[in-house]
């Protein structure tokens, strides 16, 4: 199979325009270039908006009519989300649009003037010949329920870094106004007496204020249960010998009020993200495939499809790890070598899940739990618990892809192969 280095250079050919792009919010600039990497015409400064964008196109037609290209491929950075507008309005014109990563700009752009000046004009030129060099890759704009889910996995993100960060700046106010109420309620964001009790007297001079009978009065309003005077009693009993600090009290509960009363929105609309992806991810059609792999639910098996897009646009798994960034690098020169690790070059968020997905796995997961436990107590090369799961993360890839590939059902008996199931055996 001929390398894809080689494909990508070959596909840069007489009659291909090599265009550069320098993304910017407003204002973008444009090389034009030829196989040989060539500057046709001059530099293209233009607006991030329609106009701009009609500008540009305007240039390639022009360009390819003077000069007699057939085709055209545009090279950009994927510049937070302002590439994305750009990307999508020249695809939708029929031009191939590719990115190339912007560490590879920065370490390229001192090769034509020795100067480590920077400049939007400048990078351009640059993208253009990394582009001509075949130093690019293809982008993928997810389309139909696959860019659903990719908005959907984005919005639950961000979404859980606001819930969890309000959560933390909740039970930093509870360490220091009232850090015994953990005695009483282990987890005090979780159950609806410790909720109620946060929301109407969280601090131990208004528990004190209320009394036994108030603050199971207080509790009885979230629970009917009668079985919350022990608590209100416990609650009583700490509050009376309490080291939290007694001062801007209002201010406080006023605060604590706030913070509560927009954790409880962020829950709803997590769970109305987390309904919506449960029905895109029926829409796939892969969705009864992977939650029927033990250890992966809903949420983990929309995010990986929303993160990935469709795992048939890809020819085999590997390709999804590397876009993890799960391939191995190693260091080496002369006799020294180093060891091998991951390169991290790839969508951080889709190892976040595959991580998540592991852990939850080698609990619930037979197969990937003798898997786990093999890798780190073998005799040769025993890893380290975060490294074998990053193998059990590589192995869900391989798993997921093969059974959609098929489009069957998950066996626990074909899991691990002949080989790794003989290599367990011995080490037993």
């Amino acid at each position: 199979m001929k390398n894809r280095n080689i494909e990508k250079i070959e596909a840069i050919t007489l009659s291909t325009l090599v265009v550069g792009v320098d993304i910017a919010k407003v204002t973008q600039w444009a090389r034009f270039v030829d196989y040989r990497g060539l500057e046709l015409g001059k530099a293209l400064k233009f607006h991030n908006d329609k106009n701009g964008f009609d500008s540009i196109l305007a240039s390639i037609e022009t360009i390819c009519k003077n000069k007699r290209f057939d085709d055209v491929i545009v090279g950009m950075e994927p510049t937070g989300h302002y590439w994305k507008p750009l990307a999508n309005y020249l695809i939708m014109h029929g031009i191939k649009v590719v990115m190339v990563n912007p560490y590879h700009t920065k370490r390229a752009k001192e090769l034509d003037d020795n100067s480590q000046t920077k400049s939007d004009k400048k990078d351009a030129l640059t993208i253009a010949k990394l582009v001509r060099d075949g130093r690019y890759y293809e982008v993928y704009m997810p389309q139909d329920i696959f860019a659903e889910l990719r908005v959907l996995t984005n919005s639950r993100i961000s979404l859980m870094k606001r819930h969890n960060a309000l959560k933390n700046t909740i039970t930093a106010v509870m360490d220091e106004y009232f850090p015994e109420i953990v005695k009483v309620f282990k987890n005090p964001l979780k159950g609806k007496a410790s909720m109620q009790i946060l929301k109407s007297c969280p601090f131990p001079s208004l528990i004190l204020e209320l009394g036994v009978d108030g603050v199971l009065a207080e509790i009885k309003k979230a629970v009917k249960k009668t079985v919350g005077r022990k608590k209100a009693e416990q609650l009583i009993e700490i509050a009376k010998t309490s080291i939290g600090v007694g001062y801007g009290l209002v201010s406080a509960k006023l605060k604590l009020e706030l913070m509560i009363e927009e954790l409880e929105l962020l829950t709803k609309q997590l769970a109305k993200i987390e309904t919506s992806m449960d029905l895109a991810l029926v829409d796939t059609g892969y969705g009864e495939i992977i939650l029927g792999i033990p250890g992966i639910g809903v949420v983990t098996a929309a995010s990986f499809l929303g993160e990935i897009g469709d795992p048939m646009r890809f020819d085999n798994p590997r390709q999804i790890s590397k876009m993890a960034g799960y391939n191995l690098v190693e260091d080496s020169s002369g006799k020294s070598k180093s060891g091998t690790a991951i390169s991290k070059r790839g969508r951080k968020s889709l190892r976040s899940i595959l991580y998540q997905m592991a852990i939850i796995m080698v609990a619930v997961n037979a197969e990937m739990r003798e898997l786990y436990e093999y890798l780190k107590t073998r005799q040769n090369n025993p890893l380290k618990k975060k490294q074998a799961l990053v193998v059990i993360s590589k192995k869900i890839i391989t798993v997921i892809y093969n059974l959609v590939k098929k489009q069957t059902e998950y066996k626990a008996e074909l899991v691990l192969g002949e080989f790794r199931k003989n290599q367990i055996k011995q080490a037993a």
